[in-house]
């Protein structure tokens, strides 16, 4: 990581610290029963949120729905969480589809004030390394705002190609959807010093242990965005080495989600969305293609979160 400015320096020391600090947030995007943007909803749920203390908040990625929402939309959501955090935390926006688009998104983000992007996966189609090194360098070149690559499906980075991104001076990051360790073990060998890595598995408390093995401690949560009282407790276990109550939350609260989850496609964000809604928190339905969980998941999510939820004094170490 040479030749960054001030300006990136800061923010990537300010995402260090929050990654060590807390869970990163990923919040849902708050919708009406019609389907409309309800930025009102949104805007009491988020600051909810952030009074949890995350070490960052990503608004507009997977579980924010960025596959839904239209550009005004997107801009009057991000604006908004700027606005809600204050400065108190970064705030780092989703970005994506082709690096042109993505672009589009990176310019209204940083108009509205985010600190930084996180480049989502590209649409559709399996490139070369040259094309996805090439893609986040036309990305940088049209925004200051420093980038953090998304791998996951059909982004993979070789160590040859996560040494050539790093070398983009604005790409400060890397979030990892894969879990495959060993490839995982040798980008975080590849990569200078001050490079940030963070677990995006779905479910990523799931699998923190095994990424804390290879260097990469921090990760986001979706169960942030539903029960953050669940999340810090696991953040707060994993941290201290408190390996019974990491071992208790998985079985018998994060492996049962994990199982419900599995159920149906599209469930790693509609779950989540119905599980703030169980808790009362204002954020509407999905928007399609994904559905809202019937009847059936509906109860046994809710048998799930509730035995969570009285977890958390259990596994919560005494001051």
């Amino acid at each position: 990581m040479t030749g960054i400015s001030a300006e990136v320096a800061e923010v990537t020391r300010r995402l260090r610290d929050g990654m060590a600090s807390g869970v990163l947030s990923f919040p849902l995007t708050s919708f009406r029963a019609d389907g409309g943007l309800d930025l009102d909803a949104y805007r009491a749920y988020l600051a909810d949120r952030l009074a949890t203390a995350p070490g960052a908040v990503f608004p507009c990625c997977g579980t924010g729905e960025f596959f839904s929402l239209d550009e005004d939309e997107y801009r009057a959501v991000v604006r908004t969480t700027v606005e809600v955090a204050d400065g108190r935390l970064p705030v780092v926006a989703g970005i994506g589809y082709g690096w042109a688009q993505a672009l589009r998104f990176a310019r209204i983000a940083e108009q509205a004030g985010a600190d930084a992007a996180l480049v989502l996966p590209h649409y559709l189609v399996g490139a070369p390394q040259d094309g996805l090194v090439e893609q986040l360098r036309r990305i940088a070149e049209g925004t200051r705002l420093p980038l953090i690559a998304y791998q996951r499906g059909q982004v993979a980075f070789t160590a040859d190609g996560l040494r050539r991104i790093a070398r983009i001076p604005t790409v400060v990051g890397l979030k990892d959807g894969h879990s495959d360790l060993d490839r995982l073990q040798r980008l975080t060998l590849a990569a200078p010093d001050g490079f940030l890595f963070f677990n995006g598995a779905a479910t990523a408390e799931i699998q923190a242990r095994a990424y804390a093995t290879v260097g990469v401690p921090a990760y986001s949560s979706a169960v942030h965005a539903f029960a953050p009282e669940i999340a810090n407790a696991f953040f707060t276990a994993l941290r201290d080495g408190d390996d019974a109550g990491v071992t208790k939350l998985l079985r018998e609260f994060y492996v049962p989600l994990v199982e419900l989850r599995d159920r149906v496609p599209g469930y790693a964000v509609s779950l989540v969305k119905a599980a703030a809604r169980l808790r009362g928190f204002p954020v509407g339905p999905v928007r399609a293609p994904l559905t809202d969980p019937g009847p059936t998941d509906l109860a046994d999510l809710e048998k799930v979160l509730d035995h969570g939820l009285s977890l958390v004094g259990a596994v919560r170490r005494p001051a």
